[in-house]
């Protein structure tokens, strides 16, 4: 059983850091004033990821996958390239971090699923991204540090 909200992660080099924490409605971003899935949210979550080349080869995310399972068992699969608009490439020892959002209709879900990353070869491969809490309990992010 999970001891922490949290979740840490590394696949084939790439270490991914993730958290969440809800975020009052009067703090919602305008970007998801219009979201479709807003309209049917009543919980708004804020999740931090970063990632952290630890491996020896350059890497660039393309795409992500998630799987967000509310508290009822609903499970949603979103897909889309880059992250926030961008294609972080990780030289080994490089971070990059950002900022997002989850609507979800019920007071706590989780978030997992992957990236896929790209070296410089041109070889393709997929990266974790472990399952982390969306609870109304979490901590607030740490914020200092929101790019690389």
């Amino acid at each position: 059983m999970a001891t922490s909200p949290y979740s840490d992660i590394t696949t084939d080099g790439l270490r991914i850091q993730a958290a969440a924490e809800p975020l009052p409605q009067e703090q919602l971003p305008p970007e998801l004033a219009g979201d479709g899935r807003q309209a049917r949210a009543q919980h708004v979550f804020r999740y931090k990821i970063t990632m952290t080349n630890v491996g020896e080869r350059s890497a660039r995310l393309l795409s992500r996958h998630w799987i967000i399972v509310d508290a009822n068992g609903k499970r949603e699969d979103v897909r889309g390239k880059g992250v926030v608009g961008e294609y972080p490439q990780l030289a080994p020892g490089e971070s990059y971090s950002y900022l997002s959002f989850c609507p979800l209709p019920t007071t706590w879900g989780t978030m997992e699923g992957s990236y896929q990353f790209e070296r410089d070869d041109g070889s393709r491969f997929a990266v974790a991204i472990g399952r982390f809490f969306l609870v109304p309990s979490a901590p607030p992010l740490p914020l200092e540090s929101t790019s690389n």
